[in-house]
């Protein structure tokens, strides 16, 4: 992959994957407009993700050398300069601006908010522990609030709740994993290790993924959407076998480092994404599931 490519991490814009929920779950993903104001609003938080991973590489270039794996980065590697990451940032920022005025001012302010958001993470939140996390959650929150402004729809507020705990979940994996590779020295590349252990890190583990299993399982049956799609239940099944698997890799192997790299290569995973995606489909469509009640 090209250095100025790299520096966007593609492989992180997974997450903006989220804004496609509204548009699943309202039952619109046969209309032209909606389908298009969603992918505005995707390529939008796409573009000005990169921009933010962009200037924060440039920014941390000298603490990422002193890591294991953020050494590979392209401005921490040489490969490009820190110049050429801000220049590439606002590039990326302008066109993710652009897009996200496509998709229409509802959707440009909510991209404004994610980058006030990162801003405050960059300048003081990702120093404090707890903190750190929970500002990573409400972005996952945000992107799916983004994907609902775009379709102006309104949005169960169990999924974002279950979103929310599901992003806390995946974010303590990450630090948990963090401090397991780099041990003392975890501190000195991301200062909010210093606040965290195994043992609590194991508890917001555990603590994050039943909240996110109980939230899911509560709007696959109570919210207005499963009231008319009853067979929503179903996609509850590769939900919970996901947070199931992703416990199992995360504190049995320390494999929590990077979400978006497991979710691509992990079999159990990619077969939890695509059943859930399949039954979400059939649910929204009308399909029925005989001698279950309310």
């Amino acid at each position: 992959m090209k250095p100025a490519l790299a520096l966007l991490r593609p492989k992180q814009w997974i997450k903006n994957l989220l804004v496609f929920g509204a548009l699943i779950f309202t039952g619109r993903g046969a209309e032209t407009e909606a389908i298009a104001a969603t992918l505005y609003a995707f390529g939008a938080l796409c573009l000005a993700a990169g921009a933010v991973y962009a200037v924060n590489d440039a920014l941390d270039a000298d603490k990422d050398r002193a890591h294991p794996v953020k050494r590979r980065r392209p401005i921490a590697a040489g490969k490009l300069t820190k110049n050429q990451g801000f220049a590439i940032g606002a590039f990326a920022l302008v066109g993710g601006l652009a897009l996200a005025w496509l998709a229409g001012p509802l959707v440009l302010g909510g991209v404004a908010v994610y980058l006030v958001m990162q801003a405050f993470y960059q300048a003081r939140a990702k120093r404090v522990p707890l903190l750190d996390v929970f500002i990573i959650a409400f972005g996952f929150v945000l992107r799916s609030a983004i994907g609902a402004l775009a379709i102006q729809a309104p949005i169960s507020g169990w999924l974002l709740f279950c979103t929310g705990c599901l992003a806390l979940l995946l974010g303590f994996g990450k630090r948990r994993s963090e401090l397991a590779l780099m041990g003392a020295e975890a501190a000195q590349t991301r200062p909010a290790l210093g606040g965290y252990s195994r043992q609590s890190l194991d508890s917001l583990l555990l603590f994050s993924a039943a909240c996110a299993a109980m939230g899911y399982g509560v709007y696959a049956i109570e919210s207005p959407t499963a009231e008319a799609h009853p067979a929503l239940i179903l996609t509850a099944a590769p939900v919970f076998t996901g947070i199931v698997r992703y416990l199992f890799l995360a504190l049995g192997q320390d494999e929590g480092g990077e979400p978006e790299s497991l979710i691509m290569k992990d079999p159990w995973l990619i077969g939890s994404v695509l059943a859930f995606l399949g039954l979400a489909v059939y649910a929204m469509a009308g399909g029925s599931l005989p001698y279950v009640g309310r």
